[in-house]
C-alpha cells in the first residue's frame, strides 16, 4: 500500500467518523463512494469495505458520547441491531446478484431521495420557527 492510499484511507475514514459522530451517517454515504471515486474499488468492494469498518467497534468513542449525554434509546437500538444484523445478510446477497453499475445507480437514486427529503424537512423547520 503506498502513502498516497494510505493518505486517502485515511481521509475518507476521518471524514466518516467525523460525520458519523456528528449526523450518524458514515458507512454509506462516505466511505462507499470515497473507495470508489477516490480508489477505483468497485461497488460491491467498496461495500463489502464498509462493511467490515462497519463491524469494527469504531463508533464506541462517539456513541459514549451520547450515552452519556442521555441521547441513545438502548431498545430501538438493539432491535435495529437485531434487524440490521438479519437484514445485511440477505441485502449483501441481493446486491452481489446484481451488476454493481446497477447498485451503483440504485444507491444513488436512494442517496439523492433521503438528500432531498432531509432538506425539505430542514428547511420548512427553520422556515417554521422564524415565524
Amino acid at each position: 500500500m503506498t502513502v498516497q492510499t494510505i493518505l486517502l484511507l485515511s481521509s475518507i475514514g476521518i471524514f466518516a467518523g467525523i460525520l458519523s459522530g456528528f449526523v450518524g451517517v458514515g458507512g454509506g454515504i462516505i466511505i462507499v463512494p470515497g473507495l470508489v471515486f477516490l480508489l477505483g474499488l468497485t461497488q460491491h468492494e467498496a461495500q463489502g469495505t464498509s462493511l467490515f469498518v462497519l463491524a469494527m467497534p469504531v463508533v464506541w468513542l462517539g456513541l459514549m458520547n451520547y450515552w452519556r449525554d442521555g441521547n441513545v434509546q438502548w431498545k430501538f437500538g438493539l432491535v435495529v441491531a437485531i434487524t440490521f444484523f438479519v437484514g445485511a445478510y440477505f441485502g449483501s446477497k441481493l446486491s452481489l446478484k446484481l451488476s454493481p453499475n446497477v447498485v451503483k445507480l440504485l444507491f444513488g437514486i436512494l442517496m439523492a431521495l433521503v438528500s432531498i427529503k432531509l432538506i425539505l424537512s430542514g428547511y420548512q423547520s427553520i422556515v417554521s420557527n422564524d415565524d
